[in-house]
């Protein structure tokens, strides 16, 4: 059964006139609105169901106080403005939770153990798209998207991963953007400059 297309309003609000946001406005989201975000961004897909992203919605004033200073200096105005910074980080033992999410293949978390190198490249690919399923689930429930990779991991995963078993991979602040904080769309490359029909 073919699916039709969806409309162009959802289509400019998720890519076409879509924008990175680097100010906010103060209106709060609630834990429902995150709740939800993540119920809906959940069903992306990944690996082998294997879904290595685990998230840390900073939202209050300590929480805060504790993300700025790993930041970059031009990026901390930019956090501390947003209600929400989420930091998108991997699980490096998601492979333990395999018999749960995949349980078609009941090695699986054997031989995530038995290469690790792979169990690393895995895990990162798919945190990597899962914080992508992120921007664009927010987008979706009417938020603006912000997201961030310069800050210091090292200082950023002993504050809040200090166990080590978490890493930091990016972030993305969340809010009802200031429409003056957006910068020109920088220009987008061409069909022909990065893809090839075969």
């Amino acid at each position: 059964m073919s699916r039709q297309s969806l409309d162009d309003t959802v289509l400019d609000t998720l890519f076409r006139q879509a924008h990175t946001h680097y100010g906010f406005g103060p209106e709060p989201i609630s834990e429902a609105t995150l709740r939800k975000l993540y119920e809906l961004l959940k069903w992306g897909p990944t690996s082998m169901n294997c879904q290595p992203a685990r998230y840390v919605f900073v939202v209050s004033d300590e929480g805060k106080s504790r993300l700025l200073p790993a930041l970059s200096k031009g990026n901390r105005g930019k956090a501390h403005a947003a209600p929400v910074t989420v930091i998108i980080a991997v699980d490096t033992r998601f492979h333990e939770y395999m018999p749960y999410v995949f349980p078609s293949s009941p090695n699986a978390r054997q031989r995530f153990i038995e290469n690790p190198d792979k169990a690393q490249e895995t895990a990162w690919r798919n945190a990597t798209l899962q914080g992508a399923y992120l921007i664009v689930a927010a987008r979706m429930l009417g938020l603006d998207v912000g997201p961030m990779s310069g800050f210091d991991h090292t200082m950023l995963d002993e504050e809040f991963f200090p166990d080590g078993r978490y890493r930091s991979n990016f972030l993305v602040n969340l809010g009802v953007g200031d429409p003056q904080s957006q910068r020109p769309r920088g220009p987008r490359l061409a069909f022909e400059d990065v893809a090839e029909v075969v």
